[in-house]
């Protein structure tokens, strides 16, 4: 496996990640400066303390119309942070698509899809100082249990490096399909609530990345034919718009749960539907035969991650819901909340 392929997927991973936790902190803002009740006052979000004067009456700061310490919590100051985030991890979304289209360019489709699997750890990690929850242990050992299936099975399957570019016949039966369980996906959605809509409307937006990335190696092979050759190709606007697409969903994954609810069905299901891509367009292969056995210890593994995951409080918890506030003047009662 080239090292340079896997060192730009490991970096855009990490962007990955970084965007993912500013976007859902961009949703779950609200006006105490997070996402629920002060656990110092016991009161909701948007409520303050009655700051009084030793007279009964209001504080000066109180009378100047809400100036000083409260004027945080103003509707404007929310959307003010919630913009200030969003953009934020726009901008890292940017830098992992630039990340991403260096690594294709060297590597293979089944290579770097499933390397970004690896923004797992770096979600976990991010999302637990930007929210100051620690998670709890299975979910730490979930996310290990992911990445070691992960890495076994690359390490055994070895991806091929197969074509620069696609036939041209390919894209139309591959593309006809990925709509329809895309289509299906979110019909799903419709249905459920909570977490597994989190889940399904992350698996959904998995493919239209996959598909994304798929799209973008196609034009990295396409470019060297030169800039004449690319723009008059249909491919890099059908990336455009498969991306803008895979980003909408994305969001609708966001508002529907928790982060660590929709990011498993994401990263993953982008790396298994990336490989399967790279078969049907590329003509990628993975090793068989002998290597068979760690290629199913790996996927064991996976499995294992998944269920762990599944069972940890913080897929039907408020891990990444609210940031703890209180956090620092109850220790005790927030390690009790998050193990």
């Amino acid at each position: 496996m080239n090292a340079l392929t896997i060192v730009l997927a490991l970096f855009a991973a990490c962007a990955n990640a970084a965007a993912s936790v500013l976007m859902r902190r961009a949703a779950t803002e609200t006006p105490d400066g997070g996402g629920g009740g002060d656990r110092r006052t016991g009161g909701t979000a948007g409520e303050t303390p009655d700051r009084r004067g030793e007279d009964g009456g209001p504080t000066p700061r109180a009378a100047e119309g809400g100036r000083g310490p409260d004027a945080a919590g103003t509707p404007h100051a929310v959307k003010v942070r919630r913009r200030r985030f969003w953009l934020a991890g726009a901008a890292m979304l940017a830098v992992s698509a630039v990340l991403q289209a260096a690594a294709l360019a060297v590597g293979s489709l089944s290579l770097v899809q499933p390397l970004l699997a690896t923004e797992l750890l770096f979600t976990l990690a991010m999302g637990s100082i930007v929210f100051r929850r620690r998670p709890a242990r299975i979910t730490w050992l979930s996310f290990l249990a992911l990445a070691a299936g992960l890495a076994v099975f690359l390490g055994a399957a070895s991806p091929s490096a197969g074509r620069a570019t696609a036939e041209g016949a390919r894209w139309i039966p591959v593309g006809v399909a990925l709509v329809c369980l895309v289509l299906l996906l979110i019909g799903v959605a419709r249905l459920v609530r909570g977490p597994p809509r989190a889940a399904v409307l992350g698996l959904a937006s998995a493919m239209l990345f996959a598909a994304t990335a798929a799209l973008l190696k196609e034009v990295t092979g396409l470019y060297p034919q030169g800039l004449a050759t690319l723009l008059s190709d249909w491919t890099p606007y059908a990336t455009a718009i498969t991306g803008l697409a895979a980003f909408g969903l994305l969001q609708c994954a966001f508002r529907a749960g928790t982060l660590v609810a929709s990011q498993p069905a994401l990263t993953l299901g982008d790396a298994l539907t990336s490989m399967a891509l790279g078969w049907a367009l590329f003509g990628e292969h993975i090793a068989l035969g002998v290597r068979m056995v760690p290629e199913a210890i790996g996927i064991g593994l996976l499995a294992a991650g998944t269920v762990g995951l599944s069972r940890s409080p913080a897929v039907s918890g408020k891990w990444d819901a609210e940031p703890a506030v209180g956090a620092a003047s109850d220790p005790g009662r927030a390690q009790a909340e998050h193990p």
